[in-house]
């Protein structure tokens, strides 16, 4: 999930604390260095520059055990009945999501698309994998170049997943008082006359069989008056044609419509079918679900309804902005959502709520699609989420008394997570030793965690506090409050080199951009531009759009004014700088340089896609995704374009396409680059042990290409190994 949920309590304290405006006066010198003042105004500012935020309550699902639950998944799926796998497959993609596992939490919601029993699970899981799969819609493209379509992006063929089901029943011709019942019919609409068929009329369903050969008096008259019936004389040629034919063939939409409702009121099954059939087909915009999505539910219409839910779902997140769609999804009632949507309620609903959250979270119809989701959750791992969920929502949306009793629910459904919302309520309304406590009685009942000593450590102050701390990155070293807090209080306690020390610690694994920005702030307030740019400089790497001090002052705001301070590099002192920071495995420096290359004429394709090899170096796949597409965008030749798709195609998990283009590639140019991917992705495809040795091969034919001499030392470490 994209959202970030930030504490209530610290979110109020520092946006009176915070003025963007000294911020900014920091570029001109008007902040004084730590080493060198101490009067109480600098302390200040100074204290509110480097104030590190409380860590934000996450609205995943958090077991304590997460090797259990993993496993007892895995041993349902083995054993369930074939409808239930997709719920696995989804609860799996939850456990994924809470550990920030982005591979695995897709590769199960793939798996969720591809165990799918009804078409309208297919429809939601296939538009959450696209969904998540957002700006990478040209791997579809490359795919298909390739001869593979990724189908998830594709329509569902649901009319052909939805077969028509017929009561069958035999309407026989029979006689009344010795005399054959007339073959002929006349329907009379106003002052139209339309003839029909006696039989094929009567065929179309029970209540046309009784009146027309049964014992009512119609049965007996040529001529009967359909007037009262809301159908017009074109709509009942229409019958006409299809009770001859079974076909709707140039029938406009308002005609269907006209003939729809008619056939719902006379129980005319096949003809229903071929409207709802019909109408389904001509659904090709949003307009045109919102328009005939009404039609659907009130005339129970399922092949209609799941079009029309397929095109509101294959425009996520647009479709959210849209009142209408967001009204049909919030008001529909039991029966409407099971004509929309069939058995899928929770799943479609779990989708809709990540979405509304990470459009607003504090919005009227996020909390309405997670109240739903409550309503859905059909077992304890399904409540835990839901309530927690919106029990997030309503503490964003300060409604305290409702976010405590969804809290206390997802507590008691399970989730001991949710104990952190309680802590942060009861800090809010003054109980802060009732806060200490509640995390030292979950602490002191089970294994304990990293996130609950970090959760204690909020609670109480000094000794105290810093030794939660450092229990809390003990037990789990990735928790990055722990880091920032440390490296903040030595800063503040003006020992420089420590807190300098602390913060890299953890940027030396893991490329946070809190922790980024933190840094960012150190060098500013030591005036030590020179650094603070390539902080800065990465950071628009990792996210072009971030904001920084609790969003209040762009980035890319921050890098003009603090490059005033810094003397410009040519494009041959950037390769230097480049060359030396590889070798150096300088990470964050060598992205600073790359990013200020980018602003020259040089190569880009080259330099886009030396940054992404940086990105996943420091595991940053998604941002390494946006840099191989700069990278194939800005390509200065056929053959080096098909190197960046091979790269674009292997990362995604496509290694046989990415080794085909790397072999077409290599049939324009010999080059390092092709025959390094060649090597990479047929070591990855193959299960051969003996490819090992055409591996080295393709590694040393490698080497003989020209190149820049910052992949060659990676290479031949590589060649190591085989």
């Amino acid at each position: 999930m994209r959202t970030f949920f930030p504490s209530e309590s610290c979110k109020e304290t520092q946006l009176s604390a915070l003025n963007p405006q000294s911020w900014l006066q920091v570029e001109r010198g008007k902040l004084s260095k730590i080493a060198s003042h101490s009067s109480s105004s600098s302390s200040s500012s100074i204290e509110s520059l480097i104030k590190v935020p409380e860590p934000p309550i996450l609205p995943f699902f958090k077991p304590v055990d997460y090797v259990e639950v993993l496993a007892q998944i895995h041993e349902e799926l083995e054993s369930c009945p074939p409808q239930d796998r997709s719920k696995l497959y989804l609860l799996q993609f939850q456990v994924f999501r809470g550990l920030g596992e982005g591979k695995l939490m897709r590769r199960s919601l793939r798996s969720a698309w591809q165990k799918a029993s009804t078409v309208h699970e297919k429809l939601v899981f296939g538009a959450w994998l696209k969904y998540e799969k957002q700006g990478e819609e040209l791997i579809a493209d490359l795919l298909a170049n390739c001869g593979k379509c990724a189908q998830e992006f594709g329509p569902v063929d649901i009319s052909g997943q939805l077969p028509l089901q017929l009561s069958v029943s035999s309407y026989e011709t029979v006689s009344m008082n010795g005399n054959q019942i007339l073959k002929n019919v006349i329907f009379r609409i106003g002052d139209d006359k339309i003839v029909c068929d006696r039989q094929k009329i009567s065929s179309l369903a029970a209540p046309f069989h009784a009146m027309l050969n049964g014992c009512f008096s119609e049965s007996l008259c040529e001529d009967i008056d359909l007037s009262e019936n809301n159908i017009s004389a074109s709509g009942m040629r229409a019958i006409d044609e299809f009770s001859k034919t079974g076909s709707l063939s140039e029938v406009s939409p308002n005609l269907l419509l006209e003939i729809l409702v008619f056939a719902n009121k006379f129980c005319c099954e096949r003809l229903r079918d071929a409207c709802d059939r019909k109408l389904a087909s001509l659904v090709s915009s949003r307009d045109d679900a919102v328009e005939l999505m009404e039609y659907a539910l009130e005339e129970n219409c399922r092949v209609l309804a799941a079009s029309c839910l397929q095109a509101f779902l294959n425009d996520l997140p647009d479709c959210l902005n849209d009142n209408r769609v967001v009204e049909i999804f919030r008001h529909a009632d039991r029966q409407q959502r099971l004509i929309m949507v069939g058995p899928a309620s929770y799943s479609l609903y779990c989708l809709l709520s990540e979405v509304a959250m990470n459009l607003d979270p504090q919005s009227d119809t996020t909390a309405c699609f997670l109240e739903q989701l409550v309503e859905f959750a059909e077992n304890d791992q399904q409540r835990q989420l839901a309530f927690h969920q919106l029990g997030c929502v309503r503490l964003l949306r300060r409604e305290y008394e409702e976010a405590e009793r969804l809290f206390e629910a997802s507590l008691n459904a399970g989730h001991i997570y949710s104990v952190v919302g309680l802590a942060r309520l009861g800090y809010i309304k003054g109980h802060k030793l009732w806060s200490y406590e509640k995390l030292s009685s979950v602490i002191s009942t089970i294994s304990p965690l990293g996130w609950m000593y970090q959760e204690r450590s909020l609670y109480h102050e000094g000794d105290q506090r810093w030794e939660d701390l450092e229990k809390a990155t003990e037990l789990d070293p990735t928790l990055t409050y722990p880091y920032m807090y440390r490296a903040a209080s030595l800063m503040l306690k003006e020992n420089v080199q420590a807190a300098l020390a602390e913060i890299n610690r953890v940027l030396g694994f893991k490329l946070a951009l809190e922790c980024l920005e933190l840094r960012f702030c150190f060098y500013l307030a030591l005036e030590d531009y020179q650094s603070a740019i390539c902080d800065v400089q990465a950071i628009l790497t990792l996210s072009p759009d971030y904001r920084m001090f609790e969003g209040r002052v762009a980035a890319s705001q921050f890098r003009t004014l603090v490059r005033e301070h810094v003397e410009n590099w040519t494009t041959a002192d950037c390769w230097l700088q480049l060359y030396d920071r590889w070798s150096s495995v300088d990470d964050i420096g060598s992205l600073s340089v790359i990013y200020q290359m980018l602003e020259s004429d040089a190569a880009k394709g080259v330099l886009y896609f030396r940054q992404s090899l940086l990105l996943l170096r420091l595991n940053c796949p998604e941002a390494a995704m946006r840099s191989l597409q700069l990278a194939r965008q800005h390509a200065s030749s056929e053959h080096e374009r098909l190197v960046y798709e091979g790269w674009i195609l292997y990362d995604t998990g496509h290694c046989e396409e990415g080794l085909q283009k790397a072999e077409d590639s290599i049939k324009i140019k010999r080059s390092f680059e092709a025959f390094f991917l060649k090597a990479y992705a047929l070591a990855d495809s193959s299960q051969d042990p003996s490819c090992s040795s055409t591996v080295v091969s393709l590694l040393e034919d490698a080497l003989k290409c020209p190149s820049d001499r910052l992949r060659k030392g990676t290479e031949q470490s590589w060649k190591c190994l085989c």
